[in-house]
């Protein structure tokens, strides 16, 4: 069965909380070349039978209107078994 990958990171422009306490943590475990860390979110979706445009169409709209806040993130990537189907 194939697996269709969404990718999710808060936008660039917006502060990310998570990534902030991570990076001070690396730089304080001696990773202090690492100057910035974002953190995002991935889903999985494994999918009965083939992977066709009107399942990767409900995908993209699942993506935008239900994965993600569209105010605070983006959807960067989709991908079907490793392969990029639409990057953003």
């Amino acid at each position: 069965m194939p697996t269709i990958v969404v990718d999710v990171m808060p936008k660039a422009e917006l502060l990310d909380p998570q990534g902030k306490a991570t990076t001070g943590a690396l730089e304080r475990l001696g990773h202090g070349k690492f100057e910035n860390v974002r953190i995002g979110k991935r889903f999985e979706l494994t999918v009965q039978g083939e992977v066709t445009e009107d399942v990767l169409a409900e995908v993209r709209q699942m993506a935008d209107e239900i994965l993600s806040n569209s105010v605070i993130e983006d959807v960067v990537a989709i991908s079907v078994d490793g392969v990029a189907v639409e990057a953003r």
